[in-house]
């Protein structure tokens, strides 16, 4: 994982925050993977919040907060509600991330 304990320690304290304690948190794609380079930051999270209107709320605060606290990086929210509706993104998610 390239990150330090800095960044992953900001990033679970804020998107915990936001979406809420219950959430699962995964980091996916260049940062997971040790042999990489450069790439921005991939998480995937499964929220603790239901309604859309609070998820949307939480992903700009979260972005908002993160980009305060870790300064101007690319970080990318992929976020699956568990509606039903299946993208092949949460499974590469799942399949390749690291949970945090």
């Amino acid at each position: 994982m390239r990150l330090t304990k800095q960044q992953l320690d900001v990033i679970k304290q804020v998107l915990f925050k936001h979406f809420g304690e219950g959430s699962e948190l995964r980091l996916f794609g260049s940062r997971a993977d040790d042999n990489a380079r450069g790439g921005d930051i991939d998480l995937y999270i499964e929220p603790d919040l239901h309604s859309a209107d609070d998820i949307v709320e939480a992903k700009l605060n979260a972005l908002v907060e993160l980009h305060l606290l870790l300064g101007d990086q690319k970080i990318d929210l992929v976020i699956n509600r568990k509606s039903g509706r299946f993208l092949p993104i949460y499974k590469i998610a799942k399949e390749s991330g690291i949970r945090l």
